[in-house]
């Protein structure tokens, strides 16, 4: 056998300067889709059509499939993608990747592209010297372009000629002619090279030469092309390990989604060959069963026809597969700590814009939620529930005079402090790290106001929390029912504040917390006529009177704060956080 442990290298090579070509290219493309592509993947996905349209479209632009998918993954990760949203744009990638086949086909094996590749590369290079990153990233993906075929023409060189080596022929000639165990064997070896490679369209471009060489039959080709369906689904799997539970169900879904495809096929398989070499003789090409030369063209055909059909059948199945997964994958619930930890910033949500702007949000929110809201409702003696209940405010306010023993303090120190330090922390990260629009620098910015003013209430609360406390069953009537009325103010005010961030139909909230808003501003520079009689009249105490004065400005600060929080965390109708929340998030927020 005339090919040696140099021509293994040289192989190898070429396989390696194939895969360079594709990554340049493919992340060049994704720097010049950027922001617009992460914006449709998030927007355009409020239904299976424009799921699975989005999914074509991004990853033919993209020229990545595993691109495609990891960018759900990282979406369903932060909650900016359902579970049934990314299992549609999945199936779309799916046939998306079939371009990548087309691309080398045509350009690889129909025209040769060895002729032009590097004057493209000079062409490409020129623009590196301009000092925009657009034109850079134009001249990026035009270097890659041209490495790619540059890379597949290596690769068809640096195959071995089944002429001047016919050893490999009777080498592989003792697999193929297994019937359909060799069709089963051929599946495992595409898998296990897209898994080895990373790259689809790495194993294709194998799979294509491959043929063209007349290595392998039509069938045998078209069984490996199921295995790279296969394989490319492990990306995704493996990058979902350190992800959480909505991004292990999408790339389990994933690979649920292409092996039923797999499953299918496998028991069509050679009525389904015959119809794709009958269409192929139809289009113009000759029979892959005849005609060695045609089988790059029947293959792209199957990978392309299979992958159309396979999403045809199982879209109408997108909610039992997202049923199955969320049954393999149950919620994980996150333990208690002594000390809160962020629950929605880790280091995968600064990949993307999207991702870390809808982390910070959704942490910010949590914060609110479940710390913020309970120390507020604790300071003033009153319980959570009633105050998101339809008890009248006048009767949750007598109901309770019972203390609680609440340590502001404590409860900042254990629920608050250090996520608001990890806020702060992805928020800053984000803004210098991450290529972000003046609207997100914007929102980012936003996003820090909202959670100091969170941490400014608290500090307001602790202090009102001590006279709350002293003068809740105080002897004196009057001064308490004074406290009672700042009780209550505040009470009205988170009410309207969990409507408006639970209805759906929240403008008239919106509306009343303007209200509230513009009165707290007036309060804080009127003086109350009540007190001012109540302190003629010798019925309140001049220490009584002093806390009152300091506590009236206290409180209207507090309402202030707490709707501008509101504003800032609930008002905003951005459809790519809304349509990027899911189910479980939006029945608990």
């Amino acid at each position: 056998m005339d090919y040696g442990f140099y021509d293994i290298l040289q192989l190898i090579g070429a396989l390696g300067l194939f895969l360079f070509g594709m990554k340049v290219m493919s992340d060049a493309l994704l720097k010049l889709a950027g922001n617009k592509m992460r914006s449709i993947l998030a927007t355009m996905t409020s239904n299976k059509y424009l799921g699975i349209f989005t999914g074509f479209l991004i990853t033919s632009i993209i020229q990545s499939s595993s691109a495609t998918t990891l960018m759900v993954v990282s979406f369903s990760n932060a909650g900016l993608l359902t579970l049934t949203e990314s299992i549609s744009v999945i199936m779309g990638a799916n046939i998306g990747t079939t371009i990548t086949a087309w691309l080398l086909t045509i350009l690889g094996f129909k025209v040769s592209m060895s002729a032009i590749a590097l004057p493209l590369i000079g062409f490409g290079f020129a623009f590196t010297f301009i000092k925009r990153d657009q034109a850079l990233n134009w001249g990026n993906f035009i270097i890659g372009f041209a490495l790619l075929f540059i890379g597949l023409q290596f690769l068809k060189e640096a195959m071995p000629d089944l002429n001047n080596n016919p050893e490999i022929l009777s080498f592989l000639s003792q697999y193929t002619h297994l019937g359909f165990l060799s069709v089963l064997l051929f599946l495992f070896i595409g898998t296990i090279l897209t898994v080895v490679i990373q790259s689809s369209s790495a194993t294709m471009a194998l799979t294509l030469i491959m043929t063209a060489q007349g290595w392998i039959p039509f069938e045998l080709a078209a069984a490996m092309v199921l295995g790279e369906n296969v394989g490319t689904t492990i990306t995704a799997n493996l990058a979902s390990i350190i992800a959480n539970y909505q991004a292990k169900r999408t790339a389990r879904a994933h690979l649920i989604f292409n092996l039923l495809g797999v499953l299918w096929m496998l028991i069509l398989f050679y009525p389904f060959l015959r119809f794709i070499s009958w269409l192929s003789v139809y289009l113009g090409s000759d029979s892959p069963y005849i005609n060695a030369a045609a089988i790059p063209v029947a293959i792209s055909l199957f990978h392309t026809m299979f992958n159309i059909i396979n999403t045809f059948l199982l879209m109408w199945f997108i909610n039992p597969i997202a049923k199955l997964v969320e049954r393999m994958i149950p919620v994980k619930l996150i333990p208690a700590k002594e000390i809160d930890e962020p629950k929605f910033l880790t280091k995968e949500v600064l990949k993307y814009p999207e991702t870390a702007i809808a982390g910070l949000i959704e942490e910010s929110k949590y914060l609110y939620k479940n710390a913020v809201f309970e120390i507020v409702t604790h300071a003033l003696n009153v319980h959570r529930e009633d105050i998101i209940s339809n008890l009248k405010l006048k009767k949750v306010i007598e109901k309770s005079k019972v203390q609680f023993q609440t340590d502001v303090r404590d409860l900042y120190v254990t629920k608050v402090k250090y996520i608001y330090g990890e806020i702060i922390n992805y928020a800053t990260k984000s803004q210098s790290k991450l290529n972000l629009t003046e609207a997100q620098n914007k929102q980012i910015a936003e996003i820090k106001i909202a959670n100091r003013k969170m941490v400014e209430i608290i500090k307001d609360v602790s202090e009102l929390s001590r006279n709350v406390i002293l003068y809740l069953n105080s002897d004196n009537k009057y001064i308490q029912k004074e406290y009672d009325k700042f009780r209550k103010k505040i009470a009205k005010t988170l009410r309207v504040i969990y409507l408006f961030r639970t209805e759906e139909d929240n403008q008239s909230y919106y509306q009343t917390l303007q209200e509230l808003k513009h009165k707290a501003k007036e309060n804080s520079y009127k003086n109350n006529l009540a007190i001012d009689m109540l302190i003629r009249e010798d019925l309140i105490t001049v220490d009584m009177a002093s806390s009152w004065f300091n506590d009236n400005n206290n409180v209207n600060d507090m309402i202030e704060k707490l709707i501008v929080v509101a504003e800032l965390l609930y008002g905003r109708k951005d459809s790519l956080l809304e349509n990027g929340l899911n189910k479980d998030q939006q029945k608990s927020a």
